[in-house]
C-alpha cells in the first residue's frame, strides 16, 4: 500500500503554493502591475528622496520632488523622441512608395516561385483584414488600450507618492508581523532587496544612456537616417530582457529597407548590433550593472518565460529585479535556502574574459581609494 511520505507532503504543498501564488499573479495582473511597478521605482527614488530630507525638506515635498524628478526624465525622452520622428513623417510619403514597391516585388516573387497570382493574394489579405466593423473594433480596442495605460500611469504616480512617504509606517508594519526573534532577520531582508534593486535599476538607467551613444554612433558611420530616433529607440527596449535589442534593431533595418537602403548600410547596421552586443555583454554590464542581481541563466529565462505569460510585456520588464528580490529572501530564510541557491549563480561561472574584466575594475576602484 503506498503511503505519503513526509518530504513528498512537503513538496507537494511547496507545488500547491507555487499554483495558488501564480494563479493570484495573472487573475490580479490589473491590480498587482502597477504597484510592483510603484515598488521598484520607490526603491531607486529612496536615496534621492532621502538627500533631500536631509536638506531639510518635508517627506511629502521631497517625495514629490522625485515624482516630478521621474516625469521630466520621462518628458525629456519623450520630446526626444518626437523631435527625432517629426523628421521620418516628412519622409513618409517615399517610404511609403518603397514599402509599396517591396511589396510589390514579393508578390510577384511569390507569383513566380509558387505559382500563387497577385490577384489571389490580395484577395486572401483581403478576406483576413475583414470589413469596417473590424476597423472600428480595432479602433475601440486601440483607444481602450491607450485609456488603460494613462489610468495605470497615473496610478503608479500615487502609489510610488505613497510608498516613498510612508516607507517607515509600512517597514514598521512588516516588523510587527515577524516574531521578535525575526526582525533583526527581516529588516535585513528590506535593506538588501532595496539595496539590489536600487543597484540594478541606476545600473540599467546608466547601460540605456551608454547604448544610446554606442548605438548613434554606430548608426551614424553606418548612415542610417534619423539615427538619434532609432539609437534611442533600441536602448529604450533594452529595458525587456533578451528581446528588447532585437525588437530595436528589426524596426531599425525595417525602416533603412523602407528608405531604400543598399546592401552595405544593412550589413553596417548588423555589425553595429554585434559590436553593441559584444560591448554590453563583457563590459557594460560588469561595469555598469554588475551582479547585483545574481541569478542563474537557466532561471532568468524561466523567469522571463513565466513572468511573460502571467503579466505581459510588463512582466518580462519586472522579472528579473522580481526573481532577484525572492532570491535575496530564499537566501534569508533557512527552511529556503536551497532554492535561493537553486535560483543563484555558482561562483566563478562567468567567462573567463568576463571576471577578467571585473576583476580589473574591481582593482581599478581599490587604487583609487587608497590614493
Amino acid at each position: 500500500m503506498f503511503t505519503t511520505s513526509p518530504s513528498l507532503s512537503k513538496s507537494i504543498s511547496i507545488l500547491f503554493f507555487a499554483f495558488l501564488v501564480i494563479s493570484g499573479l495573472y487573475f490580479g495582473r490589473e491590480f498587482l502591475i502597477p504597484i510592483a511597478i510603484a515598488t521598484l521605482l520607490a526603491m531607486l527614488f529612496l536615496p534621492l528622496c532621502r538627500w533631500f530630507e536631509n536638506k531639510g525638506m518635508n517627506r511629502a515635498v521631497a517625495s514629490l520632488l522625485c515624482i516630478l524628478t521621474l516625469l521630466v526624465g520621462i518628458a525629456g525622452i519623450v520630446a526626444l523622441l518626437s523631435w527625432q520622428a517629426s523628421d521620418i513623417t516628412n519622409d513618409l510619403s517615399q517610404i511609403g512608395e518603397r514599402i509599396s514597391k517591396i511589396s510589390s516585388e514579393i508578390k510577384q516573387y511569390i507569383a513566380k516561385n509558387m505559382g500563387i497570382s497577385p490577384e489571389r493574394q490580395k484577395a486572401w489579405l483581403d478576406k483576413q483584414s475583414s470589413s469596417g466593423g473590424a476597423s472600428m473594433g480595432t479602433a475601440t480596442t486601440v483607444l481602450s488600450s491607450i485609456m488603460g495605460i494613462l489610468v495605470d500611469t497615473v496610478l503608479v504616480l500615487v502609489y510610488l507618492f505613497l510608498f516613498i512617504s510612508s516607507r517607515a509606517h509600512l517597514k514598521k508594519f512588516v516588523l510587527m508581523i515577524v516574531p521578535n526573534s525575526e526582525a533583526k532577520e527581516a529588516n535585513q531582508i528590506m535593506d538588501d532587496a532595496g539595496k539590489m534593486a536600487q543597484k540594478y535599476l541606476s545600473g540599467m538607467s546608466l547601460m540605456i544612456v551608454s547604448l544610446w551613444v554606442l548605438y548613434g554612433i554606430g548608426f551614424t558611420v553606418a548612415g542610417v537616417e534619423n539615427a538619434l530616433f532609432f539609437a534611442v529607440l533600441c536602448g529604450i527596449l533594452e529595458i525587456i530582457p533578451f528581446v528588447g535589442n532585437l525588437a530595436g534593431t528589426s524596426l531599425t533595418l525595417l525602416m533603412v529597407v523602407s528608405q531604400g537602403g543598399d546592401d552595405k548600410m544593412i550589413f553596417s547596421v548588423l555589425a553595429t548590433y554585434l559590436i553593441v552586443q559584444f560591448l554590453q555583454t563583457y563590459i557594460l554590464e560588469p561595469l555598469v550593472v554588475g551582479s547585483e542581481v545574481n541569478i542563474n541563466p537557466m532561471f532568468t529565462i524561466f523567469a522571463l518565460v513565466l513572468f511573460e505569460l502571467i503579466w505581459g510585456i510588463p512582466g518580462m520588464i519586472l522579472a528579473i529585479p522580481m526573481i532577484g528580490i525572492l532570491k535575496i529572501i530564499c537566501d534569508h530564510v533557512k527552511p529556503l535556502k536551497p532554492y535561493g541557491y537553486l535560483i543563484g549563480k555558482e561562483k566563478n561561472s562567468d567567462p573567463k574574459i568576463f571576471l577578467t574584466i571585473k576583476n580589473w575594475f574591481g582593482h581599478s576602484k581599490s587604487k583609487k581609494a587608497k590614493s
